[in-house]
């Protein structure tokens, strides 16, 4: 397939025309047929997730397929692989999927596995063998290996939670995992006299065998806010370390793609630049890396927009049409979506779009010759976001839905990127017409929990968010106010 297979112009004109009037909304209004068509894509990649799980529970990477149609799974697992299929289950349940009988043999079989495994600081290391549940402790996985992810293990904490307060009769066994995940491990408390090295902030993770912490997650509007949510509704950690995060980088401490505009405001007493980046007319608190998995993976378990609407509320929508922008206008794909996923050209890359990010060189890939593998670091070639990945369009339902389902619609009837056994793979290369043959346990778990959200009246984020969880964090982030906001007229 090439470039030929795009929309027509005409059908581009119609989709672009209906992005000034996207309705942020939980798709409840969804009809018959649409409905239909979202269980249908929940079906198949409820098949994936049997198929990249073991009978003892743990749930593989990924399910990768060869030229001969042949899906086998990886051989490791990691917490957001187990994570992502612990709420899947519960997801698979909500929408009929499976029966109750077959949602608890799952998860106790996933939780008997759990209890079994290698932990340090009842934290869970970052692979795993997916047939045993031994910690893979290779040369070539090091050191990983050795690793303490503080954002693996918070979904992780994530799942558990949800299975606790979704399943009475399993409430013990997730609960005694759970509890004892004190997430303030990572976390360094603020001092005025030395911010750099102790501003307030989580760690990424912990080296085991150097015992060494890695950097700090400081940006607020990345998928590691989660650790945040979790810890301070447990009490963990000061309420202060929500507004020690960033949201712009600050300007004298490092390199960013644009310079940042905002006013300063006050929050617990703690002084917030709330900036912002511009994208055409929209102004936006960036991510990272453009991505949309960044930005709205927390929102599917925490109802941000709605606890927070003078902040969340403003730019996850607003976030949602820059992607949109970036693909059907700004680069006329005729399709959008850029999120981190396995390539059709093999492997898991970065993709986002740049602007919309913080990293100087952002999220991007590069326009490949023929056999070129994709490369990270400094752009030599003409930079594009041409890899396409359907989660992004779940994850963005929420705020766009009609032009979600438009977008899922496109992606299926142009490229062969859908089965009803598989799902849809994970990416497709608009520019080449290619399409990977993987699908990865995490980006299936958001299209699942999405699907759960939209059709089962949003159960993923009731599961995590009961009244404690609520209590703690809502009037925390409400009366905080973005900078973000629409210029058009």
């Amino acid at each position: 397939m090439n470039h030929q297979s795009r929309l027509p112009i005409s059908i581009l004109v119609v989709i672009v025309m209906s992005l000034f009037a996207v309705d942020p909304a939980s798709g409840q209004d969804w009809n018959p047929a649409e409905r239909a068509e979202l269980l249908d894509y929940a079906r198949a990649t409820w098949r994936s997730f049997d198929a990249m799980t073991d009978r003892n529970g743990l749930t593989s990477d990924h399910l990768q397929g060869n030229a001969q149609g042949e899906w086998k799974p990886s051989q490791l697992t990691s917490p957001t692989d187990i994570a992502s299929y612990l709420w899947s289950v519960l997801a698979a349940r909500s929408l009929d999927l499976i029966d109750d009988a077959e949602t608890d043999r799952r998860l106790r079989a996933t939780l008997t596995m759990l209890e079994r495994m290698d932990r340090q600081n009842h934290f869970y290391y970052n692979l795993y063998d997916v047939k045993t549940g031994a910690r893979v402790d290779q040369e070539k996985f090091r050191p990983s290996s050795a690793f303490l992810s503080s954002v693996d293990n918070a979904w992780l904490a994530v799942a558990l939670t949800m299975v606790r307060n979704a399943r009475p009769e399993l409430r013990d066994r997730a609960e005694t995992l759970v509890k004892p995940m004190d997430f303030g491990f990572f976390y360094v408390p603020f001092d005025p006299t030395n911010p750099l090295e102790h501003p307030g902030q989580f760690h990424g993770g912990y080296n085991t065998v150097e015992r060494q912490f890695t950097a700090f997650y400081g940006m607020l509007n990345t998928e590691p806010r989660i650790i945040s949510y979790l810890a301070l509704a447990r009490k963990q950690v000061p309420a202060e370390h929500y507004y020690r995060m960033f949201r712009t980088l600050p300007v004298d401490r490092a390199p960013q793609s644009q310079r940042p505009q905002g006013v300063t405001r006050t929050y617990l007493g703690v002084p917030v630049f709330e900036g912002h980046y511009q994208f055409r007319e929209l102004d936006l608190v960036p991510t990272w890396g453009g991505s949309m998995f960044e930005a709205l993976m927390v929102p599917l378990f925490v109802p941000e927009e709605t606890w927070a609407p003078r902040s969340w509320g403003i730019n996850h929508p607003l976030y949602v049409r820059a992607q949109i922008e970036q693909g059907l206008i700004v680069r006329s794909y005729g399709a959008w979506g850029f999120s981190p996923s396995w390539t059709p050209e093999g492997g898991y890359q970065t993709y986002g779009v740049a602007d919309i990010g913080t990293e100087v060189d952002g999220y991007r890939t590069f326009e490949l010759s023929q056999g070129d593998k994709p490369k990270r670091g400094k752009p030599t070639g003409p930079v594009f976001e041409g890899v396409v990945t359907a989660h992004a369009s779940f994850l963005a339902m929420r705020y766009a839905p009609r032009e979600s389902l438009r977008n899922l619609r496109s992606l299926k009837q142009t490229y062969p990127m859908f089965t009803p056994t598989e799902g849809f793979h994970d990416s497709v290369n608009v520019t080449t017409g290619a399409v990977s043959h993987c699908v990865l346990s995490l980006d299936q778990g958001m299209i699942l929990a999405a699907i759960a959200n939209t059709l089962a009246d949003d159960v993923m984020r009731k599961w995590l968010c009961d009244g404690s969880f609520e209590a703690a964090i809502r009037p925390l982030i409400e009366p905080e106010e973005f900078t973000a906001g629409d210029r058009r007229p």
